[in-house]
């Protein structure tokens, strides 16, 4: 019998042992909250998550640009660590909710949207993943095509062509690298948290190197500031400005922290691991930032944009290929993790029937493929406001999810209930749907919109994501049923085992 049949089987005795009845338009061996028992996520586990996704290659561009915007070392510091203070307390809160719970994003928003109206928010975070996951997976290509010349100067005659906007040399590094991705996360989340842990250490090391590199280019001194350097109310609304950045850009995860935290052994583990990798990692990761920034201005009075572009000048082809392996690596670890996790879930949930991870990865990574992503990145159109349209409507879930969870149900959750299409239900509300949810994020995802793409408001787009959050919280909280009762029920009854 194989592997996913013998989940399959075991998932329909455990409900049936249990008494309890799921619907299997709702349940499989994916979806089901996780044993207790078992969990192997521990706080180095969740460090390690952080230790990839906090030194990407997008983060560093986005900390390097405060340097051009005219912030100097401490003012970026600053920034960088008040983000990292609002992040740590903002996944706390949505990681505490997976360790209870053991279920992934979209069976948690059941609580809140429905067990059908949990569509719509699974959904929107799926199709934002998958773009970026092609388009992140389209970047490490450009990195990977590098280090192929580098190695075989006779490769770049394969780079000269165009086929569906890649040259051959293109197309090789994409495919491979998308095979590599898919193989890693067919083997599920437990070899997700083995690759992380492995990564975690060597982009760590890596950066490391590559800022004493740099301070050793600059004759161990960097230069603070630039000669635009903003001072006065400009300097601390670009400060605060940055720190809202920093944590919009982590929106699409403090959603759906869940995900991997239903695996966490305990509250304290994520709690630990949080800490060390967001507020301390990201401390870390501003004075590697500061440090590449300044030594680079000091040396030639140049803003650099982007760590490839010190990569690029690294003078031996042997270390070239080294950092060119470790960014590679860092992709990937954070590719897997922030836009492959959340689609398969997302898919699971829509079709739990047919699709388990394996499957729902499998599709993903086919969509991601199909469109294309090159194109799409090459588009600004579509980056502004297809996904820019997209990204601005998670502050708005967040806040209406968190607000139901924390505030309303003060935590109080009844999982099985989460599996099943019985009217009596707690999360059926109507036909499955709960309207009151929907119409609060309705209206606040229109004033969302209107925040990211009306001229008007672009002296507080940067702060963008916290009004949406905030406001969806508002309407959600208005609008609410808050009479109950509202029970707590363990999922333990119709858990499966934390393997995957």
């Amino acid at each position: 019998m194989s592997t996913e049949m013998t989940e399959s089987v075991a998932a329909v005795s455990t409900t049936q042992d249990s008494g309890i009845v799921t619907s299997p338009e709702l349940y499989n061996a994916d979806l089901a909250p996780t044993k207790r028992e078992g969990r192997r996520w521990s706080a180095y586990s969740i460090f390690t998550l952080w230790a990839n996704d906090v030194h990407s290659l997008g983060n560093y561009g986005f900390a390097l640009g405060l340097f051009a915007l005219g912030l100097g070392g401490w003012q970026i510091l600053l920034a960088l660590g008040l983000g990292g203070v609002f992040l740590f307390l903002l996944l706390n809160l949505s990681g505490f909710m997976g360790e209870k719970t053991g279920v992934p994003f979209p069976v948690m928003s059941r609580i809140s949207f429905g067990v059908r109206g949990a569509q719509v928010p699974a959904l929107i975070r799926g199709v934002v993943a998958i773009a970026w996951f092609g388009i992140q997976t389209y970047l490490a290509s450009v990195v990977l095509r590098v280090m192929i010349v580098a190695l075989a100067p006779s490769a770049s005659t394969l780079d000269a062509n165009d086929v569906l906007g890649l040259s051959t040399l293109g197309w090789i590094s994409f495919v491979g690298l998308w095979i590599v991705q898919v193989i890693i996360v067919s083997y599920g989340m437990e070899m997700i948290r083995k690759y992380e842990a492995f990564a975690g250490p060597t982009i760590l090391i890596t950066m490391v190197a590559l800022a004493v590199w740099m301070l050793s280019k600059a004759d161990w001194s960097i230069a603070w500031t630039t000669p635009d350097s903003l001072t006065g109310g400009a300097m601390w609304s670009k400060i605060i400005g940055g720190a809202s950045l920093w944590v919009a850009i982590y929106g699409t995860f403090v959603l759906n922290f869940c995900d991997f935290t239903r695996n966490a052994k305990s509250k304290g583990s994520i709690v630990r691991g949080n800490f060390v990798g967001i507020p301390l990692n990201m401390l870390l990761f501003g004075g590697i930032v500061v440090v590449l920034a300044g030594g680079q201005f000091k040396i030639n009075g140049k803003v650099i944009e982007s760590v490839s572009d010190i990569v690029q000048t690294v003078p031996n082809t042997f270390l070239l290929v080294m950092a060119c392996l470790a960014l590679l690596i860092l992709t990937v670890a954070v590719n897997l993790m922030a836009n492959f996790v959340a689609p398969i879930y997302a898919l699971s949930n829509l079709f739990p029937k047919v699709l388990n991870f394996r499957r729902a990865a499998l599709v993903s990574a086919v969509i991601g493929l199909i469109i294309l992503p090159w194109n799409l990145y090459n588009s600004p159109d579509v980056i502004n406001y297809f996904l820019g349209g997209l990204g601005a409507l998670l502050g708005p879930l967040f806040g209406i999810v968190m607000a139901d969870y924390w505030l309303v149900r003060r935590g109080k959750i009844n999982v099985p209930d989460l599996f099943t299409m019985d009217e009596n239900g707690d999360y059926h509300y109507a036909k499955g749907v709960n309207p009151r949810a929907v119409a609060a994020f309705v209206l606040t995802a229109i004033v969302a919109l209107l925040l990211a793409f009306v001229p008007a408001f672009e002296s507080v787009s940067e702060f963008s994501w916290f009004i949406g959050a905030g406001l969806g919280a508002l309407v959600y909280l208005a609008v609410a049923d808050r009479k109950g009762p509202f029970r707590d029920v363990s999922g333990e009854p119709i858990a499966i085992a934390s393997t995957h």
